[in-house]
């Protein structure tokens, strides 16, 4: 047996129903758009047309507003930071390189979540008040970048 070979079981596919084919068909004439009005015609309507009433997508209130000047931050949270050995300089390429960040977006902030148990060097565009008395009293030090 080849792949050509296999066929739907019987009864599995239904053939497709051919409309406007005379009055014997049972769909001949009309072909089932009834008669008369917009969606009789062969003139296509437009996606979300409801007859001149006022459309779904223009009932429903808008909610919300996106500022397109926002920045968005990778955000790492101090006791990510623990993996790294004591005098790290730890910037966002090297937090690219070891993981713990997926995409750069406009910048690197640390948060202050958990304990710092080293004294490392943070080279960030952000730092949280917490993370940076966290990374402060540890020895550390922080670079706004």
């Amino acid at each position: 047996m080849r792949l050509h070979d296999l066929k739907a079981p019987k009864g599995a596919t239904k053939n497709k129903k051919r409309v406007g084919r005379g009055p014997g068909s049972g769909s001949g004439k009309t072909a089932s758009r009834g008669h008369k009005g917009a969606r009789a015609r062969a003139s296509k309507l437009k996606t979300g047309f409801e007859g001149g009433q006022m459309p779904l997508q223009r009932r429903i209130p808008k909610v919300g507003f996106r500022n397109p000047f926002r920045k968005e931050y990778a955000c790492v949270n101090v006791l990510d930071l623990n993996r790294f050995d004591d005098g790290t300089e730890v910037t966002l390429t090297l937090l690219l390189e070891t993981g713990l960040v997926r995409k750069p977006k406009d910048g690197l902030k640390i948060l202050g979540k958990g304990e710092l148990e080293r004294k490392l060097i943070i080279v960030a565009q952000k730092v949280s008040e917490g993370a940076r008395e966290k990374i402060l009293a540890r020895g550390g030090e922080v670079k706004e970048a």
